[in-house]
């Protein structure tokens, strides 16, 4: 996906009033991710998503372990100044659905593979209990 489409997408889904906003939110979620990610699954996502977002999730930020969902909400609170755990849910969704879009189904489910439960809502991707 080019790099407007997936902002312009990310500026809609979070109705952010402006790009940066929605870049913000897109660069902080997949520096995240990236750390919770390995292997193929990470290289492919990687090959789909704009260059630019493509090494935000290369190069993470560290992780000693992977964060239940709550934590990464945390987590991504942290590195957004001004950000509550509810912006920052918002922010996650809003990159993530994009993501999963990206990615395709078969992608998206082998990276909810690889992620804590509870992932799959912030993918907007609900999976049956």
């Amino acid at each position: 996906m080019p790099w407007d489409t997936f902002l312009s997408t990310v500026q809609e889904r979070g109705e952010y009033p402006t790009r940066e906003e929605a870049e913000r939110a897109s660069r902080v979620t997949l520096a995240l991710l990236g750390a919770h990610l390995v292997g193929q699954v990470r290289n492919e996502l990687a090959a789909r998503l704009p260059e630019t977002l493509a090494l935000v999730l290369l190069n993470p930020l560290q992780s000693h372990e992977p964060l239940p969902p709550e934590r990464f909400i945390r987590a991504t609170a942290a590195w957004i100044e001004g950000a509550t755990e509810k912006t920052a849910t918002w922010d996650v969704s809003a990159a993530l659905s994009v993501v999963a879009d990206t990615a395709g189904e078969d992608l998206t489910r082998r990276i909810l593979l690889q992620l804590p439960v509870g992932y799959d809502l912030l993918f907007g991707r609900p999976q049956p209990l």
